[in-house]
């Protein structure tokens, strides 16, 4: 065996080789349930969460995992729901390869065919905030992200331990329309945060956002295409349910959901 002079000497007897225990890929990591807070989609109920800390050279591998058990990602941490009441909400992807628009979906990709799509690394700039801020007094004027400052957005944008993408929307005059900040995950990509400019209705661009995150993880050849949450009590949730097929977690794991037929 090695000597501490760096030469090598012979023992009479070998002793028992030892098992050996390979290393754990990824380090254990510590998770925290939240303070019980106001449901900002069913009103009466609390919301609590499960959180924990993406770092290190392995938070790519360990988002990825956490992606498939129900997830999402808010800058550093990873979260989902951890309600004791109630199990609302519904973490749901769409399976890229079956997906078909319905007419209402191709009407949608047909009216705004004028719009350019592009996907750009995630960097923030006042224009985004700009319409970042008029879309949160509009449609989610009671909320905290209501008074997010430009540090507060550009982080996050930015501040991201995983690989991430914008998908914006400008119109043929290059006026800024919308964006969809997007996780690059090892079997699809997820919506992170979208906003829009809530004064143009008619083009349904959250909708068509969805649209364009789907084309991309189809262009890629990634399997999924990951929403976030659905909650079928919540309007403000309403419009996943649009995108068909549409798979849910369930306890036993990603099946179909049953849905209303789609028009």
């Amino acid at each position: 065996m090695p000597e501490g002079n760096g030469r090598i000497t012979r023992r009479r007897s070998v002793e028992p080789a030892q098992p050996v225990v390979a290393p754990l890929s990824i380090p254990p990591q510590h998770f925290y349930r939240t303070a019980a807070l106001p449901c900002p989609y069913i009103p009466g109920q609390v919301e609590r969460k499960l959180i924990t800390e993406l770092t290190g050279q392995e938070a790519m591998e360990f988002y990825n995992a956490l992606s498939r058990a129900g997830f999402r990602r808010s800058h550093h941490l990873a979260y989902r729901p951890a309600c004791a009441q109630c199990q609302a909400c519904v973490p749901v992807r769409i399976p890229v390869g079956e997906f078909e628009p319905s007419r209402s979906l191709r009407r949608i990709r047909k009216s705004n065919a004028d719009l350019a799509i592009r996907v750009a690394r995630p960097q923030a700039t006042f224009e985004q905030f700009r319409l970042f801020a008029r879309y949160q007094r509009s449609r989610h004027s009671d909320s905290d992200m209501a008074s997010m400052s430009f540090g507060d957005f550009r982080a996050m944008m930015e501040d991201s331990p995983v690989a991430s993408r914008v998908i914006e929307l400008r119109d043929p005059a290059g006026t800024f329309l919308g964006a969809c900040l997007v996780d690059v995950l090892d079997d699809g990509l997820s919506a992170v945060y979208s906003f829009f400019d809530p004064e143009q209705r008619r083009r349904s661009l959250g909708t068509l956002l969805v649209l364009a995150l789907v084309e991309a993880a189809r262009r890629h050849e990634l399997p999924y295409a990951y929403l976030g949450y659905w909650i079928a009590q919540s309007r403000k949730m309403a419009y996943k349910a649009r995108f068909r097929p549409l798979e849910g977690l369930a306890p036993t794991g990603w099946r179909r959901l049953a849905l209303e037929p789609a028009l």
